[in-house]
């Protein structure tokens, strides 16, 4: 048994932060917080938390992560002008080698700001899943589906073939659901087929949901059906259901989501971006939707600056109020641990608590923005930042030690990225 110690160190744990603890890690899991030292020698490895707060490792629960090809690509323009004009036809051009390198880049910078699990439904989900295999991080993923393409069925049952190859494979680090993406390509006989079989495996569904008022609108003058009623009359939520945005939902809306223990990936800053609106978590909240944080897109670090994004929201979208005492700084945090490992089905993750996998993120409280100390917490969520972060632990194992990388080579990452990048954008311009 390899046993690790972090000492001196201020813990989040139950809500909380307290100063000058220890963790200690045996192999994958936490095994104690002991209040003395007996035998410094019976560690393999001893971290000095000096100046460092400890918290569960940062969950990512909505990605397109081999996206990032097309990051500063496409931007400011509305959702389907977005898609429709430039992401499908580009994504029409992707192929294996694009999307490793992709994702390895997507994996690299979620490591560098913290982020230990991540959701992702996408394409090319074999090599999505080779990336997470090599990279030591854990993951939660779905294929990209489509009912309004010519390959629908085939990417069905690809996402059935890759359930059958990597649901709980590298020893639990990987897990699987289905990927319907969005009511608006996804038509109803299609919806019908990709629920019976994600229930013939016992899996669950991802799905976009409710994310633009035009989507909405339209969604009801075909069905004469909210989203979240139709997905909830199909049988999505009798799957268990992972539903990224639900930002344009009403009061019976929530009851069905409530009902139905849907789980929500909240997407503040792609959904500010896009001018999409911003959803009643607050509502959700309140209802005890369980609510977590995406980030969508390209944008694949876990950013802590979602107050900011939400006041911005507001501030933008009439109509729209931020209650900061119903989204206090402790409820943003557990969104982005807690939440996002309940939100995954993380039953041993997303805490500092003996027994639970040891995904711990060290931040490093040396900064001129960590002062004064008049709460930690507070500090926490409204002036820390990613480039904070000093060391992460995935299963028990460091991969990123004082802000470097301990397993993945960047550099050759950032290489093959930038390579890959040119090669699809070539091939795009082609067509």
């Amino acid at each position: 048994m390899a046993k690790t110690l972090i000492k001196n160190i201020g813990l989040y744990r139950n809500h909380k932060i307290t100063e000058h603890g220890n963790i200690e890690i045996t192999d994958d899991r936490i095994t104690a917080f002991p209040e003395k030292i007996e035998d410094i020698s019976a560690y393999v490895t001893v971290i000095d938390g000096k100046d460092m707060l400890a918290l569960p490792g940062f969950i990512n629960t909505h990605n397109h992560i081999a996206m990032t090809a097309f990051r500063s690509y496409a931007d400011d323009m509305q959702l389907m002008d977005w898609l429709e004009k430039k992401i499908w036809p580009a994504e029409a051009c992707l192929n294996e080698e694009v999307v490793y390198a992709q994702t390895m880049l997507g994996i690299a910078e979620m490591i560098r700001c913290g982020t230990t699990g991540f959701a992702d439904m996408y394409f090319f989900m074999d090599q999505v899943a080779e990336a997470v295999k090599d990279s030591g991080i854990r993951a939660c993923l779905s294929r990209g589906l489509t009912g309004i393409t010519p390959n629908a069925d085939a990417a069905l049952q690809e996402n059935l073939d890759f359930y059958r190859t990597w649901h709980n494979s590298c020893d639990g680090r990987i897990t699987v659901m289905f990927g319907p993406h969005a009511p608006y390509t996804c038509p109803e006989e299609y919806l019908y087929k990709v629920v019976d079989t994600a229930r013939s495996v016992g899996a669950e569904i991802h799905m976009h949901l409710s994310e633009t008022k035009a989507e909405v609108d339209n969604h009801r003058k075909q069905y004469g059906l909210s989203p979240i009623a139709w997905a909830d009359k199909v049988g999505v939520f009798d799957c268990g259901c992972l539903a990224a945005h639900c930002v344009h939902v009403d009061d019976e809306d929530l009851e069905i989501m409530a009902r139905k223990k849907v789980r929500v990936a909240h997407n503040p800053g792609s959904n500010l971006k896009l001018a999409s609106g911003t959803a009643p978590i607050g509502k959700m909240l309140k209802k005890g939707i369980t609510v977590s944080l995406g980030t969508d897109g390209a944008s694949s670090n876990n950013n802590l600056d979602i107050f900011e994004e939400m006041r911005l929201a507001a501030l933008i979208h009439k109509g729209v109020t931020y209650d900061p005492t119903i989204i206090p700084a402790e409820t943003a945090v557990n969104l982005l641990t807690e939440g996002g490992a309940a939100a995954l089905g993380y039953r041993d993750a997303g805490k500092l608590e003996i027994g639970y996998k040891a995904d711990i993120t060290l931040m490093d409280r040396e900064g001129l923005h960590w002062y004064p100390r008049n709460d930690v917490l507070s500090l926490l969520a409204y002036s820390a930042n990613s480039m904070d972060v000093d060391t992460v632990f995935i299963d028990g194992k460091p991969v990123l030690k004082n802000k470097e990388f301990v397993t993945l080579d960047i550099e050759r990452i950032k290489a093959r990225a930038e390579e890959t990048k040119k090669q699809l954008l070539a091939a795009v311009e082609s067509v």
